[in-house]
Order: C-alpha cells, then structure tokens, then sequence
C-alpha cells in the first residue's frame, strides 16, 4: 500500500513537473517567433551602407538608417544623463529613512508614476517642454524618456540598498567616518551591480518607446547633433517607415527593428548578469 502510494506521489510530481516546463516553453514562443520573424524579414537590409547613410528619397532604391541611430543614441544618452542622479540619488534617500513620510509620499509617487501610460507622459513633456520652448526637440524626447526611466531606478536602487548589510555601514561609521562619506564610498559601491542593473532595464525599456517621442522628438530626415532641434531615432523611424506604402522603406523599418531587438536583448543579458555577479558577491 505505501508503495501505491509512493508511486501515486511520483506520477504526480512527474505530471506537475511537464506541465510547468510546458508553460514555461509555451511563454518563451511568443518572444521566439517574434525575434524569428524580425530576423528574417530585416537581415536582407543588414550591410554597411545601411549604417553608415541616410534613408533615400522616396522612388530611389537603399539607404540607411544613420541618422535613426544617432539620434537613437543623443536621445537615450540625455536622458540617462537626466534620470540616472536624481534616480540613484532618491533611491539611496528612500534605503535610508525607509519609514518616514517623504519616501512614503515618494514611494507612492513612484509608483502611480510607473503605471502612467507613455503616451501620456509625452503629452505632458510636450507641455512642459515643447510648447515653452517653440518647437520640436530631441531634448524635450529625452525628457521625455526621462520621466520614464525615473520609476524603475528609484525602485531598483532602493531594493538593492536595502539589501546590502547594515554591517557595513555601522562599521564604516564606528570608525568615525563621516555620513555622506559612508554612503558615497561604502554604500553605493555595495549596491554598485544592482543599480547598473536598474540603469541598464531602464534604458531598455525606453530605448523601443514610440509614443513620447511622436509629441517631442517628432523625427528628422538628416544627420543632426543639436538636441534642441527635432531628431530621427529607430521607433519613430520603424513607426513612419513601416505604416508608408514604399517596400524600400518597409526594408529601412525591418532592419531597423532588427538592430533595436538586438540592442534590447544585449542590455538584457547584460543586466541579468549584472544581478547574477551581484548575488554570488552577497
């Protein structure tokens, strides 16, 4: 009788077993299919010209998507430049005073905050940016960007902090350091991996969005290094290539999503190790 029961146990732990890897195959098909697609679709247009020149006119055969990546590039990099202090930095003030009403008030603001649609967070940048400012700008796009990046590296930042040991700061302080220097030089640097990871996720979560940048960036057809004139950047440029009626310009939108794929896979992985060398660390 025990052994019915023991093999009844085992069928059962075998059955839960393939079902769990079965969903687990069935959740990872989508995002399969998906890079599949993407791959064989746009890696006909893959070549050097396609990075190193502009998209061609309308009736003229290849191009490139120079000025997308560029622009791509000024955009994000801003934008890191914006969120990145200010996220880290009330982070490390919500880690530390974790119960009193600011970072309540914060934590809550951060959190309606990461749920606001993206298109609504570009209304508002073209509110606040563009309107006051006369015009289109890859600075208002990165603004923009900025907002969204904000959530994710407070959160991530606080989490990891939180996680570092309470050692380490009271022995940094036994000795007679300083605050500030405890934070900046022992605290920070504990946390180091966790809040390049948040970093790293936040820049992939923007770097694919399409919606702020259609009210701020608004897209340029040329090479442009001024931040405070209307840029061309990969989603706005897959966005207006893939809904035209031209086939060159539906190849410029497929292998411009296959480059931003890449790109988004590559900060991933990277961010994901990042967390794997920080929990082996602690």
């Amino acid at each position: 009788m025990n052994e019915i029961g023991l093999n009844i146990r085992k069928l059962k732990n075998k059955t839960f077993t393939v079902v769990i890897a079965l969903f687990t195959i069935l959740t990872a098909l989508p995002l399969i299919f998906i890079i599949y697609y993407v791959f064989r679709q746009g890696i006909a247009a893959i070549n050097w010209q396609f990075f190193i020149t502009l998209p061609k006119p309308v009736g003229e055969s290849g191009g490139g998507i120079a000025n997308a990546l560029l622009g791509t590039v000024l955009i994000v990099l801003v934008a890191s430049v914006m969120a990145v202090p200010i996220g880290i930095m009330a982070g490390v003030y919500m880690s530390e005073n974790p119960d009193n009403r600011i970072s309540r008030s914060a934590r809550l603001a951060v959190e309606v905050l990461n749920g606001v649609p993206s298109i609504v967070i570009g209304i508002f940048a073209y509110l606040v940016v563009v309107i006051p400012t006369g015009g289109f700008s890859s600075f208002s796009g990165s603004f923009a960007l900025a907002v969204m990046m904000l959530p994710l590296i407070i959160r991530t930042t606080e989490e990891t902090l939180q996680r570092v040991p309470k050692a380490l700061k009271e022995s940094a302080l036994a000795l007679g350091a300083p605050y500030y220097r405890v934070i900046f030089k022992v605290v920070i640097p504990s946390g180091l991996s966790g809040i390049i990871n948040g970093v790293m996720l936040a820049v992939a979560r923007v770097t694919g969005e399409t919606a702020p940048l259609l009210f701020t960036a608004f897209g340029n057809p040329y090479l442009n290094w001024n931040i405070s004139k209307p840029m061309a950047n990969l989603p706005l440029l897959i966005f207006n290539y893939a809904t035209s009626p031209y086939k060159n310009w539906h190849r410029l939108a497929w292998g411009a999503s296959l480059i931003l794929i890449i790109f988004v896979l590559l900060l991933n992985i990277t961010s994901r190790l990042a967390i794997k060398k920080w929990k082996i660390r602690f």
